[in-house]
């Protein structure tokens, strides 16, 4: 996907800049798509997922006991 240099400036897109483009959906359908900063998505996912991964490990563990 190529943006034109004014929105890219705007939004403070460097080049180099790795982008996901994220969908959002509202009853069923697509409503809006954004772009995230790759790092910041990674980030933001990891921070959601990290406590309940810790939760099945833990439970897991003392699944074995």
């Amino acid at each position: 996907m190529v943006l034109p240099k004014d929105l890219r400036d705007r939004a403070g897109i460097k080049a180099g800049d790795r982008m996901a483009a994220v969908s959002y959906s509202s009853a069923g359908r697509v409503c809006c798509i954004a772009l995230i900063r790759v790092e910041e998505l990674t980030d933001l996912v990891t921070s959601r997922l990290e406590p309940l991964l810790r939760g099945v490990s833990h439970s897991q563990t003392a699944a074995k006991r």
